[in-house]
Order: structure tokens, then C-alpha cells, then sequence
């Protein structure tokens, strides 16, 4: 039985958007001692990391060129 794969759907400078946002918002939840910013940024380095967001599918997006 095969499992599903998910084809890449994050491009390169949706990728850096994410993996900086990501540092930023993870930077700011430690200066500020709140994890409440950290968890949309630990979402964001795992998308750009991954090059996969699922929130993209439903709506067809992908900014992952070819």
C-alpha cells in the first residue's frame, strides 16, 4: 500500500518569507517570554523547511514554479 505523498508546493521566496518570519516570530516569543508567538513561527520554519504547506491544497495554491 503506497502513502501519500505531498508534492512540494511552497517556491524559493515563499520559502525565505516563511523560514525568516518563522525566525522572527521564535525570536520575539523569547524576548518576550510568551510562547504565543512561537507556535505560528515553528509552523512557518516547518513549511518553509519542508517546502509543503498544507493549508495550500484546498485552494490549489502552489508558488513552487514547474
Amino acid at each position: 500500500m503506497k502513502g501519500i505523498a505531498m508534492k512540494p508546493n511552497v517556491g524559493s521566496m515563499d520559502r525565505m518569507i516563511r523560514i525568516s518570519a518563522g525566525i522572527v516570530l521564535i525570536a520575539l516569543s523569547l524576548y518576550f517570554s510568551s510562547w504565543i508567538p512561537a507556535a505560528p513561527g515553528v509552523v512557518m520554519l516547518a513549511t518553509g523547511y519542508t517546502r509543503r504547506c498544507p493549508l495550500y491544497l484546498p485552494f490549489h495554491i502552489s508558488t513552487e514554479k514547474g
